[in-house]
């Protein structure tokens, strides 16, 4: 059966802004949000609890199909609950970032969160953030984005962020860091990050937020999935 809720995917690398966007414009159209990065981000931190190693994948997949998680909405934050327990910010850490971009190579575990993800396409609509919303888990999504930035912008943004919460952050490490997780990301085999052959790019190195979410809803307005032009 084929489901005609509209989804809008925003896809790109980490540190792009995909997911605080993705936040507003879920908020601001009133649609459902799934945070794909997440889950895989929940799959390493489980399975780091587990002791489950990095490269096995079939105890990964393991992992990922037995995840009891639930994403709440509070504030304009929001707070994911694993086991019933919030690890909001245990998730984002560079550690379990990093493991999750190992763990998103493994085919077995893709497939065993793929039916998660689609099953949070709920009417009024559904923006997906991820790395391959676009290209695979919804291909027939009326609007596709590739968010984007240059990997010196994305790490500026990062060592903000971990400054401004208090934690000790290397700028030159964090650079290196997030070139190499694209280049592994940009090069697996299984569902590599590129964008939909039908996406929208938008580069964000030089846009503020509100200036990024206006164009997506004008896009959006384009495509007559809302009134707000």
């Amino acid at each position: 059966m084929i489901d005609n809720t509209a989804v809008l995917t925003i896809d790109g690398p980490g540190g792009a802004g995909k997911g605080t966007i993705s936040r507003l414009v879920a908020e601001r159209l009133g649609w459902h949000l799934l945070d794909s990065g997440a889950l895989y981000r929940l799959t390493a931190l489980a399975a780091i609890r587990q002791g489950v190693a990095q490269d096995d994948e079939a105890g990964l997949a393991r992992v990922a199909g037995e995840l009891d998680v639930v994403f709440l909405a509070a504030g304009g934050e929001g707070r994911i609950l694993l086991e019933g327990q919030d690890v909001s910010a245990d998730i984002r850490t560079e550690q379990v970032g990093n493991a999750a971009s190992r763990v998103a190579a493994f085919p077995a575990v893709r497939t065993a969160l793929s039916q998660r993800q689609q099953a949070f396409r709920h009417a009024p609509g559904l923006v997906a953030d991820g790395r391959d919303m676009g290209t695979v888990v919804f291909p027939d999504a009326p609007l596709k984005i590739f968010l984007t930035a240059s990997a010196e912008e994305r790490a500026q943004r990062r060592y903000r962020q971990l400054r401004e919460a208090g934690v000790d952050a290397n700028l030159s490490s964090l650079l290196k860091e997030i070139q190499a997780r694209d280049a592994r990301d940009m090069q697996r085999s299984v569902a590599p990050l590129v964008p939909a052959d039908d996406a929208v790019t938008l580069d964000t190195t030089s846009l503020t937020i509100p200036e990024v979410v206006d164009r997506l809803m004008a896009l959006l307005a384009r495509e007559g999935l809302t009134s707000d032009a």
